[in-house]
């Protein structure tokens, strides 16, 4: 072969592997994706809402633009309760919301979020890796939905109370802010659970509305004031051990997604998670100190309570269990894990924290 023919072959071999190397690039950035992403969160509500953000931008910048999502708060297109429905129906594209929110569409839907007396979210991720993404999978898909974790707050309070709670004899009667299985716990034990958006727990307590909140940590209570009008803090959270969030997508537009553009989103929402409870371990002791140092009285939930929850925990699990086929698995697979887990963690914990 005369130098100048082979000169051409070696240019056109390299124009081609150049070619086979950036065209999937180029022809990416010709379509970009625009999702819009609804929430049940007023905007950068701590904890919730900046895991909202936070996890929009990190797929943004992993697809390099392949995806433009445009983060909207509570109440700019749907209620905060609406998110659900809102992908579902293919509304919208996406929704950062929590399943504690659809136990009336889907009774075993708050066990993907947290269950009183329930897993730790490392342990509640331990469920979802060995089987309980597959359920998770399978209960949203009849609604059209893909779920994933979404970020997590860690564990919560008991709640806020505006009154000292000193025997089970005071929660009967009480108007408490409480979603999910806690709804159902806190009813059992005599109370009187409400459902009120995030957005809308301070005034519904300062107004009377309820005479108690279930919220989050203190990292996510302080901001909102909630000590303000009802100074009394009790821990531990037997209601909500785990703060999990849900980042959902609609389930055909998930289906027709890229392998790469699939493992960015799934990529980034574990991220967003691991994010999420790093914030809360690290803000979470300094917020605490902040309440106290403004006033709010550090309690502990009375043992005739934390009992009398404890038995209510299982009855409504027993009862979500028998509401269909799928919830009966569900539950089925979270009691067998979390049995699992706590064969070592319940010995690796005692006394960690000692001083002794």
């Amino acid at each position: 072969m005369r130098k100048s023919s082979r000169r051409a072959f070696l240019a056109a071999g390299s124009a081609t592997a150049i070619s086979v190397v950036t065209a999937p690039h180029v022809a990416r950035g010709q379509t970009p994706r625009k999702w819009r992403c609804v929430t049940s969160w007023t905007k950068n509500l701590p904890g919730p809402g900046v895991s909202a953000e936070r996890l929009a931008s990190r797929i943004v910048e992993m697809s390099q633009g392949e995806i433009s999502i445009d983060v909207l708060p509570a109440g700019a297109i749907v209620p905060a309760f609406g998110v659900l429905d809102a992908v579902s129906t293919g509304a919208v594209e996406m929704g950062h919301t929590a399943a504690v929110f659809w136990a009336g569409k889907m009774a075993v839907a708050p066990i993907f979020s947290t269950v009183p007396f329930g897993m730790s979210p490392t342990q509640h991720v331990a469920w979802l890796q060995s089987g309980g993404q597959a359920l998770w999978d399978e209960l949203y898909a009849a609604r059209n939905v893909k779920p994933f974790l979404g970020g997590n707050t860690g564990p919560s309070a008991s709640g806020w109370f505006k009154k000292p709670v000193n025997s089970l004899a005071d929660i009967k009667g009480l108007r408490i802010r409480a979603t999910g299985l806690s709804g159902e716990v806190y009813g059992a034990l005599g109370a009187t659970a409400v459902a009120i958006p995030p957005g809308e727990t301070y005034a519904a307590l300062e107004r009377s509305v309820v005479d108690a909140v279930e919220f989050l940590a203190p990292m996510n209570d302080l901001p909102l004031g909630l000590h303000k009008v009802a100074e009394n803090l009790l821990v531990p959270g037997f209601n909500k051990p785990n703060g999990a969030s849900e980042l959902l997508i609609r389930l055909d537009l998930w289906q027709a997604l890229p392998p790469h553009l699939k493992a960015i989103v799934a990529t980034a929402s574990q991220a967003e998670h691991d994010a999420g409870l790093a914030d809360a371990e690290l803000l979470n002791g300094k917020a605490l100190r902040d309440l106290v140092a403004q006033g709010a009285k550090l309690g502990t939930i009375p043992p005739d309570i934390l009992k009398a929850a404890r038995a209510a925990a299982e009855a409504v699990l027993t009862r979500i269990a028998g509401t269909d086929v799928l919830a009966g698995r569900v539950v089925a697979s979270y009691r067998e894990t979390q049995a699992a887990v706590q064969g070592w963690t319940g010995i690796a914990d005692v006394g960690r924290y000692s001083r002794g």
